[in-house]
């Protein structure tokens, strides 16, 4: 399956252009889409989507215009947005069954069974008579993904998922995007280093409404081996002025101390060592220059 994307271009009525002549084509794996807040990954979700409308550009799925032909890719897409609501006092079974009947899927043998086996694929089988509302955020988050893959998608459509769940809610909804991944095609939109990292082939970083990156995370880290530098820094003026001078890509606090990373060719001075070159490396030097070695694709 192939997702072609090429000059898609938005801008809405206050004047923000979040999306500025976005070109990607992405296969059939599990694909990341990484950039901060506001970027433009949910107004390019949302097109994909057929949720809403482009300026210009175009976007084709397996020869289907996307823009044109909606209906036939709603038949072949599954959706779980940013923000899902669910009917607090529905259980999980019921509501499951209720989206299942609006996708088309009127048989009551098949509806059944695609219910029960979504439940126990994504480890809801338990709980499939609470009440939603009850559920905990990862909770919430796997019944997104079973409603998203009714009717057996061939692309779906992750947005910012992760976001607010605890480590080990986030830990089984990797777990069971991971597992999806294998076998069709899954869109993963988030500002979360880590959840890219963990899942997924192939990435781009946006930022501003434009596409600053797109490879294999691993390629893009061959692109920086050699050139990132650490360095603890003890005081703030220190940390300053190293700022003023050099390209700091971040600083963390360790024990109350600022350790940054810096990207240089060579040594950047005393007391700096080279380290291993981190995807969130690659993320925040992109976004802050984007004219950094890229990948050879």
């Amino acid at each position: 399956m192939s997702l072609t994307i090429t000059g898609l271009s938005k801008t809405y009525p206050n004047g923000v252009q979040a999306l500025k002549n976005i070109s990607l084509t992405i296969g059939n794996h599990m694909f990341g889409l990484l950039g901060p807040n506001g970027a433009g990954k949910s107004t390019l979700m949302r097109t994909i989507a057929t949720l809403q409308e482009p300026d210009s550009g175009t976007i084709f799925l397996d020869g289907i215009d996307v823009l044109k032909e909606k209906n036939a890719v709603r038949q072949t897409l599954g959706y779980l947005p940013q923000e899902f609501g669910v009917y607090p006092k529905l259980n999980a079974v019921d509501m499951l069954s209720h989206l299942a009947v609006m996708k088309g899927i009127t048989q009551a043998g098949e509806r059944k069974d695609m219910v029960d086996t979504l439940l126990r694929q994504t480890n809801l089988w338990d709980f499939r008579k609470k009440a939603l509302g009850t559920y905990s955020g990862g909770m919430k988050q796997r019944f997104g993904i079973a409603q998203a893959l009714l009717g057996k998608p061939r692309l779906i459509i992750v947005d910012e998922p992760t976001a607010g769940l605890d480590p080990a809610e986030r830990n089984r909804f990797l777990n069971l995007l991971s597992s999806i991944g294998r076998d069709i095609t899954v869109i993963l939109s988030t500002h979360i280093v880590e959840d890219v990292r963990e899942l997924c082939p192939r990435m781009a970083i946006i930022s501003a409404g434009e596409l600053l990156l797109e490879g294999a995370p691993q390629e893009t880290l061959k692109a920086l081996q050699g050139k990132i530098w650490s360095k603890v820094v003890v005081s703030d003026d220190e940390l300053r002025a190293l700022e003023s001078e050099l390209r700091v890509i971040s600083s963390h606090l360790i024990a109350g101390q600022h350790e940054i990373r810096v990207y240089a060719d060579g040594s950047p001075g005393d007391g700096f060592r080279p380290v291993d070159a981190s995807l969130e490396d690659v993320y925040f030097l992109n976004l802050a220059n984007p004219a950094v070695p890229q990948p050879v694709h």
